[in-house]
């Protein structure tokens, strides 16, 4: 990366300015690469991940045919980070898009995460 910020960086601390997770409602944060898709579930106030998924977790290997660059493996990271969450007794949490469109594979974690529990 050159000297300016990439676009996604730009508008990544453009979100962070507004969203931060504290103890009794966490951040869902979103990490997209070409390939994958992670989630996790940070409090910032402490500086601790009390939760993470993601396509490459050993639990979805097996339900996953293609290395993890579709829509259905969004879906199921989305279940994966909020069983977790809740497992954790996390409920409600704050979204954070990390600069990337909610749109495709990011709208589709976050609507599977809703699904299987979540409030945000």
């Amino acid at each position: 990366m050159s000297i300016k910020l990439s676009g996604r960086s730009r508008r990544h601390r453009r979100v962070r300015k507004k969203v931060s997770g504290s103890p009794g409602k966490p951040r869902l944060c979103v990490f997209r690469s070409q390939q994958h898709i992670y989630a996790q579930v940070i409090d910032d106030l402490s500086g601790r991940t009390v939760a993470a998924a993601g396509s490459t977790s050993p639990e979805l290997k097996k339900e996953l045919s293609k290395k993890g660059r579709d829509v259905n493996a969004a879906v199921l990271v989305g279940k994966l980070i909020a069983d977790r969450a809740k497992a954790r007794k996390v409920e409600r949490v704050v979204f954070d898009r990390a600069g990337y469109r909610y749109h495709g594979r990011v709208k589709q974690l976050a609507e599977a995460a809703r699904k299987a529990g979540l409030k945000f």
